[in-house]
């Protein structure tokens, strides 16, 4: 059986900062299969943007203690020189920042950008790279590329532009694409346009894919594993439909819930996740969920969950519930009752399951 394409390993990423240590990402392991799509998603400040940037080499600022492994093509990237990491970023490695304004320069014609991206990267005469620039253009539906391709940023649309930083994102035939909230600021008919391009793009030019968001709605269109992430760590990790169909944690719960359902009366209010996100640097003890947690108990407070294997192959939940309790829940929730209705019909058992780590324990992340 081949390689995964990329390995993260327990990565953990912490910043020093005049506040205290901000465990950005505390421990997160994940593999991409050449020619596959994971999703990542969780809310702003779970870690998803900062776990693909250090992918991309971009958090090596002195502020940042980086360690685990991040293995690409069999190569550790954490263990590469700025040269190294200047060769495989943009050229093996590509990136769609969810920014196209502020991404490209505003003061440069998109084919100079074009342009210059390919020849970092490859010896080829001006001429040839704007030739595979308009290739490029056309690929990702911009229309008439070979006027287009000599316009400024500004003369773009929020779609166009997005398209035109898929373009340069693929302009090196990269084997991995890592897309940042590529659908943010757009309108719904956009949105799916640029999901239908990167599936594309992604099947006939077999490019890895890690696609980081906050919408279920976006992953569910492109990803075939997703990782659920919450205060740095994964939370949960498996195929798509397990856990759209059979999610065993709550923090994934309450990001379903949280999405309008075509089928619901047009009057009915949504459903937050209560509460806010722990802080980073001051995380509470035991699970970092717990706060937020409308099922914990008190014993569950005292210890750190970690990634434990659930009733479906190759999904994994970080909670200490107990695997036949989470799933009497969500079959509660998934019928339509609310989390209070839910706990109240389910017997909660007061003791952690047994899968769970025993207090004073040590505990591995995830």
């Amino acid at each position: 059986m081949a390689e995964p394409l990329l390995q993260v390993e327990d990565l953990r990423v912490h910043f020093e900062t005049e506040d205290g240590v901000v465990k950005a990402v505390d421990g997160v392991s994940y593999t991409v299969d050449a020619g596959k799509a994971l999703g990542i998603v969780g809310e702003s400040g779970s870690g998803k943007s900062v776990s693909s940037m250090t992918v991309m080499g971009l958090t090596r600022a002195s502020n940042a203690h980086i360690t685990g492994r991040i293995l690409f093509d069999g190569k550790d990237l954490l263990a590469a020189s700025d040269d190294e990491m200047r060769a495989v970023r943009g050229g093996q490695i590509a990136m769609i920042f969810q920014d196209p304004l502020s991404s490209l320069h505003p003061f440069y014609r998109v084919g100079d950008q074009l342009v210059e991206a390919r020849r970092v990267h490859h010896d080829e005469s001006k001429a040839q790279a704007r030739d595979r620039a308009i290739e490029m253009l056309s690929l990702v539906g911009i229309p008439d590329p070979r006027r287009r391709v000599d316009s400024y940023p500004h003369e773009f649309s929020g779609g166009m532009r997005q398209r035109v930083m898929t373009a340069m994102a693929l302009i090196n035939d990269p084997k991995l694409l890592i897309a940042d909230e590529p659908t943010t600021a757009l309108d719904v008919t956009v949105q799916a346009q640029i999901l239908e391009l990167i599936q594309k793009l992604q099947h006939e030019l077999d490019t890895a894919v890690v696609m980081i968001t906050h919408d279920l709605g976006v992953v569910a269109e492109v990803a075939e594993e997703i990782a659920v992430m919450y205060a740095g760590r994964i939370v949960e990790k498996g195929h798509a439909d397990t856990i759209f169909a059979e999610p065993e944690h709550p923090y994934t719960w309450g990001l379903l819930n949280s999405i309008p359902r075509l089928d619901t009366p047009r009057d009915q209010e949504l459903v937050p996740i209560p509460g806010r996100p722990p802080s980073l640097i001051t995380r509470p003890p035991g699970c970092s969920f717990a706060p937020r947690c409308p099922y914990v108990r008190e014993a569950h407070r005292r210890v750190d969950p970690v990634l434990a294997s659930a009733e479906g192959a190759d999904h994994t939940v970080a909670c200490l519930l107990p695997s036949q309790t989470r799933r009497a829940l969500w079959s509660r929730l998934r019928a339509g009752a609310s989390p209070e209705e839910a706990k109240e019909a389910v017997n909660i058992p007061e003791t952690l399951s047994e899968s769970a780590p025993k207090e004073g324990e040590e505990v591995t992340s995830a």
